[in-house]
């Protein structure tokens, strides 16, 4: 038992990004519970962080703000904002700025030449799991492709940054390109999912034609939109 009584560890957690294309809290609370009514046990006082870059007029965050906590929807932070004043608003407020990883950081007259672009390592490894997942059960593979040799219950999480396979019934939801890559995805034999999800781009279970309901499918992203075909 450590003699501390805190301990800090570094981790990783999955938010959605609300992009905000509207200023007005009436249009944007309305846009966000039709959203939640399509997919409630995934959205349903989801934590989220809001991106407000394509505002660039907006001058006032508390309407934002009352707007979207009214949906139920939990604001962890802010990003894309790029007014000063707007940013000390949010800050008064107690919520925290934050850089997203495909923004670049402004810097004034540099000491040091910034150092090169981290080049992207490819997914290598695989998390395996040979037992059933239960419901109320959340797995998640970080920056590695995820398979589940036996069942998925309805109820059960299935989160990865790279693909995942499902080698077993799929009742659950399964989320692949976790972190946005928009490459990765899902392969299934016995496909009934609640959700499937590739890089934010989701299906609910109405969404899965009776022809591939039940059957060995392949999912991946087309353009913007999910594809699916059946796995031969």
């Amino acid at each position: 038992m450590s003699n501390t009584p805190i301990e800090l560890k570094g981790s990783s957690f999955t938010l959605s990004v609300v992009h905000l294309h509207e200023a007005k809290p009436e249009v944007i609370r309305q846009a966000l519970e039709d959203k939640i009514a399509q997919a409630p046990a995934f959205l349903k006082h989801a934590p989220v962080v809001v991106n407000i870059s394509s505002l660039d007029n907006v001058t006032q965050w508390k309407p934002l703000q009352q707007a979207i906590s009214a949906t139920g929807l939990r604001i962890m932070g802010v990003s894309g904002c790029k007014n000063p004043a707007l940013k000390a608003e949010i800050e008064l407020v107690g919520i925290p700025l934050l850089t997203e990883g495909k923004e670049k950081a402004v810097r004034a007259a540099p000491v040091e030449p910034p150092a090169p672009a981290p080049i992207a390592t490819p997914v290598t490894k695989t998390r395996l799991i040979d037992t059933p997942v239960r419901s109320g059960q959340r797995i998640y593979a970080p920056n590695c492709d995820l398979i589940v040799t036996s069942h998925v219950s309805a109820g059960a999480e299935l989160i990865a940054d790279g693909n995942i396979h499902i080698y077993g019934m799929m009742r659950g939801r399964a989320l692949a390109g976790a972190s946005g890559d928009r490459e990765a995805q899902i392969f299934c034999t016995h496909l009934a999912a609640e959700l499937v999800s590739i890089a934010g781009v989701y299906w609910l279970s109405e969404n899965i034609t009776a022809d591939y309901y039940g059957k060995a499918v392949r999912l991946r992203l087309d353009e913007a939109a999910l594809a699916i075909e059946p796995l031969n």
